[in-house]
């Protein structure tokens, strides 16, 4: 009976309605916050992925400053070829 007693009273009814509204009910509750907090967590995630593939891009531009270089990235990498050559790819089956 005593704990009728409290929700009898306007404050805590009013408080328990905010609480409630604040939690579920508004535009920034508890479930768009964790939402937004595990969009967060993949966005850095990401961002630290596109961090690495940026230095080693940078790296590999680098190290193309000399026409051999450039040849040699151009063949084994984009499989480019002269006129007079086949190239000919060999797939190991993992």
């Amino acid at each position: 009976m005593k704990r009728l007693k409290h929700f009898k009273n306007k404050y805590v009814i009013t408080g328990l309605v905010f609480v409630v509204y604040m939690l579920f009910l508004d535009d920034v509750d508890v479930f768009n916050i964790a939402r937004q907090e595990i969009k967060l967590n993949k966005l850095e995630d990401e961002r630290e992925m596109l961090l690495e593939k940026f230095t080693e891009t940078k790296s590999t531009l680098d190290q193309l400053h000399h026409t051999d270089a450039l040849e040699r990235f151009a063949r084994e990498e984009k499989l480019f070829k002269r006129d007079n050559e086949d190239i000919f790819v060999i797939v190991t089956e993992e």
